[in-house]
C-alpha cells in the first residue's frame, strides 16, 4: 500500500472521530475506540539491536558494534530479523489481547545521532562518529526493517532529531548550539538520508533545545524535515520531553501551552502525558481542531501502512521465528564481524595445542551485562566470554577463572577487604600459560540518564580510563609476566595505552550480544578472522577535546581533530594481509545533473590465511577554505578474500562528497581539485604507522 492510499483511508477513519477521540489517539498509549472498531495501540517499542524489553528475542551486538562491521548488507539482514521477530511477537500478543507497551510494530530505532564526544553515555546506541557511515548503516537498517512488501513489515524511527549527544545530566534543560555549517556537515546528513533514501516512517525529537528551540517543538527543524526534505511520516516526542518545555526549558508556562507549542510545530505523537492537555489547549484557543485532525491522520496513516486494519501477509509469521537457529547464527556472525583487533604481536590466532592451561580473568569475563549494552531483549541463553572459551576448549585445555575485581567498586563482597579477588586472579595467571583478560564497562556505567547505576554522571563517562579497580587488576596481571590477550567489552573510547604497551594483543569486542562468547572463542582460535574497524576515534586524552557541552565540531572526531589519535577511526587489524593494489576513478555528469562517481579498486590478500577487511575511500577538497580539515570517508565495502585471492570492487561515491558547506549551511561547489585515498584505513600518519600500509592516493580535477 502506498502512502497516499493509506492516507486516504486514514482521513476517512479520522473523519468519523470526535475531537476527544482524535486527541486520545495522539498519546503513545492510544486507547481503543470500540464504536469504530479501533483496537488500543501502544506506539512505544524498541528494536535497536533486536526486539527489546518484550521478553525473548535474538540479542544482536549493540549498535556501535554493528557500526564497526562497516557492513550495510549485514545490518540489513539484522533489521529484517528484528522486523520478523517483532511481527511474530505482535501476532502472538494480539491474539491474546495483549496490546501493551513494547508489543507494537513501531520501533523507535535506529539512533543516528553522531557520537561526537566519547564521554556521552548513549554513544554506544549509535553507529559512531561519522555522518557517512551512520547514514549508510541507518538507511540499510530502515529499508530492511520496513521491508518492501504490500504492507510495511515494521515502522522505523530516526532519532533523536537532530543535535543530540549529551551531556545526559543536562539534557532536560540544555541548549545545543550548533552553527549552520556544523548542522549541514555533521548533525543532519544521516537524518536526511533516512528520510530521502529510506522513507523512514517516523522521526523522534530530542530532549534538549537546538539553537534556542525545543527539538520536539522546533519550527526551524520542521522546516528542514517536512519542508526541505519532504518527510511524509509522523513525528514523535522523546519520552516526557514535552514536560520539559514548561518545567525546565521554561519556554511555556503550563502543560497546555507545551502541548500547543509541540503540536503546532509538527509533533504528532506524544510519548508522555502532556497531550492529555490538548483539549484544554483547544478551549484556551491555543490549538485548532484542524491541527489535531492532521496529526491524527498522520499517525493513522502509519497504522494503515502496517496493515493493522486491512490485514497483512506478515500476519502469518509464527512465534517460532523468535530466536530461531538461523537468527542466532546471524547474531554470532555479526559479533565476529564487529570485533576490532587493535594490537597483535603475532600471538593471535591462538592454537589450543600450544597451551595446557589458560586463565580467563576479569569482571566482564562471565558477565551477561557485558554482552548486551542497553535497549536489549532477553535471550533464552547467554554465552559469556568465559563460557564461550570454555565450550570451545571443551576439556582439551584446562581453563582457570577468576573475576579479579568488581566492575567499579574496590571489592566484590561488602564485608571483604579492598581488592578481595586480586590474589585469586594473580594465582590463576601464575598457574597458566596464557591469560585472557576481560575488562570494560556495561550499561550501568555508560548509558541513558535515569537508566544506569552511574548516577553521579547520569550515564555519561567522566574519564576515558577504566575504573580504578580494573586498572589495578591489569597492573597485577602484567607483573606475572604471562602472555596476555586483553578483551575490551565496552561501547566507547577507552584509554588503552597501558594495555597497548604491556599486553600481547588487544581486541575490542564492544557489547557483542547473547552469542558473544561463542563468537569470541571462534575469533581467538582462528575459526573466524576479526575484520571490524573503529567507528569512533580513540583519543589519547580528554585534554585533546573541547568542553563536553560545546557542540562546535572543531577539534572533534577524525574529520576535524588536530592531534594524533591513540587508535584512529577506521582502524582495525586482521589475521590476513589485505592490500589495495590498484584504484581507478571514473566520473560522469550529464546535463540533467545526473551524477556518477565510482572508485574501482583491486584488493589482494597477500597472506596464507583467509582475510576479511574493509576497503575505505576518503576524499579531501584541495582548493576550498570551507573544506573539512581532514580527509573524510565517502565510500566503503567489506571484502572477504581467500589466501592469495584478488577481487575487483566498485565503490560509489556520492555527489555530496565533492561539495562543501558554507557558513549559511548550504552545500556548494567550491574547488575542482580533490585527493582520493583508497586503502584499509584512513590516510593519517597514525593509521599508516599502526598498519604498516599506506592507502593509495590520486588527485583528480572535476568541473562540477
Amino acid at each position: 500500500m502506498n502512502r497516499e492510499a493509506a492516507r486516504t483511508k486514514a482521513r476517512k477513519l479520522v473523519g468519523q472521530m470526535t475531537l476527544e477521540e482524535k486527541a486520545s489517539q495522539l498519546r503513545y498509549d492510544a486507547p481503543a475506540i470500540e464504536r469504530l472498531g479501533i483496537p488500543a495501540y501502544n506506539w512505544w517499542n524498541e528494536g535497536l539491536h533486536g526486539v527489546a524489553r518484550a521478553g525473548q528475542a535474538t540479542v544482536f551486538p549493540q549498535a556501535i558494534g554493528l557500526g564497526a562491521t562497516f557492513n550495510t548488507e549485514l545490518i540489513g539482514e539484522i533489521a529484517d530479523v528484528i522486523a520478523t521477530e517483532g511481527r511474530a511477537k505482535y501476532n502472538a500478543a494480539s491474539r491474546h489481547g495483549d496490546r501493551g507497551i513494547y508489543k507494537g510494530l513501531t520501533f523507535w530505532s535506529p539512533n543516528v545521532n553522531i557520537f561526537r564526544d566519547p564521554r556521552w553515555g548513549r554513544g554506544h546506541e549509535t553507529y559512531g562518529e561519522d555522518p557517512f557511515l551512520t547514514g549508510s548503516m541507518g538507511v540499510s537498517f530502515v529499508k530492511h526493517l520496513q521491508g518492501d512488501g504490500e504492507t510495511m513489515k515494521a515502522a522505523a524511527c530516526a532519532k533523536h532529531f537532530a543535535v543530540h549527544s549529551g551531556p545526559e545530566g543536562e539534557r532536560h534543560h540544555f541548549d545545543a548550539e550548533a552553527s549552520r555549517k556544523d548542522m549541514t556537515e555533521t548533525y543532519l546528513p544521516a537524518f536526511e538520508r533516512l528520510v530521502k533514501e529510506a522513507d523512514v516512517e517516523a522521526v523522534m525529537g530530542a530532549y534538549n533545545r537546538v539553537n534556542g528551540e525545543a527539538s520536539c517543538a522546533s519550527p526551524s527543524l520542521q522546516k528542514i524535515l517536512r519542508g526541505e526534505w519532504g518527510f511524509g511520516g509522523h513525528f514523535v516526542s522523546d519520552c516526557w520531553a514535552l514536560r520539559d518545555l514548561h518545567e525546565n526549558h521554561m519556554l511555556t508556562r503550563t502543560p497546555a501551552e507545551s502541548a500547543a507549542l509541540a503540536i503546532n510545530n509538527g509533533c504528532d505523537l506524544n510519548c508522555g502525558v502532556t497531550y492529555q492537555m490538548l483539549l484544554k489547549a483547544v478551549d484556551e484557543g491555543l490549538v485548532t481542531e484542524e491541527t489535531i485532525t492532521n496529526a491524527c491522520i498522520r499517525v493513522f496513516t502509519t497504522r494503515y501502512l502496517l496493515g493493522l486494519f486491512d490485514g497483512s501477509s506478515y500476519d502469518d509469521i509464527p512465534y517460532t521465528e523468535v530466536e530461531s537457529p538461523e537468527h542466532l547464527s546471524l547474531a554470532m556472525r555479526a559479533a565476529e564481524e564487529s570485533f576490532v583487533l587493535l594490537k597483535n604481536d603475532g600471538i593471535l590466532p591462538l592454537d589450543k595445542k600450544d597451551y595446557r592451561t589458560i586463565a580467563v580473568i576479569g569482571p566482564n569475563a562471565d558477565s551477561r551485562a557485558a554482552l548486551v549494552g542497553n535497549y536489549h531483549g532477553t535471550a533464552s541463553r547467554y554465552i559469556t566470554l568465559q563460557e564461550g572459551i570454555q565450550d570451545y576448549l571443551d576439556g582439551d585445555v584446562r581453563v582457570l577463572t577468576a573475576v579479579g575485581c568488581d566492575l567499579f567498586r574496590d571489592r566484590t563482597e561488602n564485608l571483604a577487604e579492598v581488592q578481595d579477588r586480586m590474589a585469586e586472579a594473580v594465582t590463576a595467571a601464575e598457574n597458566s600459560d596464557l591469560v585472557i583478560l576481560c575488562v570494560g564497562l556495561d550499561e550501568t556505567l555508560e548509558g541513558e540518564e535515569g537508566d544506569t547505576g552511574n548516577s553521579y554522571a547520569s550515564g555519561d563517562k567522566e574519564s576515558l580510563f577504566l575504573p580504578e579497580a580494573q586498572c589495578q587488576l591489569m597492573e597485577a596481571i602484567r607483573k606475572t609476566g604471562k602472555p596476555v590477550v586483553l578483551c575490551l567489552a565496552a561501547g566507547s573510547d577507552i584509554d588503552l595505552s597501558f594495555a597497548s604497551e604491556n599486553f600481547n594483543a588487544v581486541l575490542d569486542v564492544w557489547y557483542p550480544g547473547a552469542m558473544g562468547g561463542k563468537a569470541l572463542a571462534r575469533v581467538l582460535f582462528g575459526e573466524a578472522s576479526p575484520g571490524g574497524k573503529l567507528p569512533v576515534t580513540f583519543y589519547n586524552s580528554l585534554e585533546d577535546l573541547p568542553d563536553f557541552t560545546d557542540y562546535a565540531m572543531k577539534g572533534r572526531t577524525y574529520r576535524y581533530m588536530e592531534k594524533e589519535a591513540q587508535y584512529p577511526f577506521g582502524y582495525g587489524l586482521t589475521y590476513g594481509d589485505v592490500h589495495v593494489r590498484k584504484a581507478d576513478f571514473a566520473y560522469e555528469q550529464t546535463e540533467e545533473d545526473g551524477f556518477s562517481a565510482v572508485m574501482a579498486v583491486k584488493a589482494e590478500n597477500v597472506s596464507d590465511v583467509p582475510a576479511t577487511d574493509v576497503i575505505q575511500i576518503y576524499i579531501q577538497n584541495l582548493d576550498s577554505p570551507l573544506a573539512i580539515k581532514n580527509p573524510a570517508l565517502c565510500g566503503f565495502a567489506r571484502v572477504s578474500l581467500a589466501p592469495g585471492e584478488q577481487k575487483k570492487i566498485a565503490i560509489l561515491i556520492p555527489k555530496e562528497a565533492f561539495l562543501v558547506v558554507n557558513e549559511e549551511g548550504k552545500r556548494i561547489v567550491d574547488g575542482k581539485r580533490f585527493a582520493l585515498f583508497a586503502g584499509t584505513s584512513q590516510p593519517d600518519a597514525k593509521s599508516i604507522a599502526l598498519t604498516g600500509k599506506k592507502p593509495l592516493k590520486m588527485e583528480v580535477t572535476l568541473a562540477l
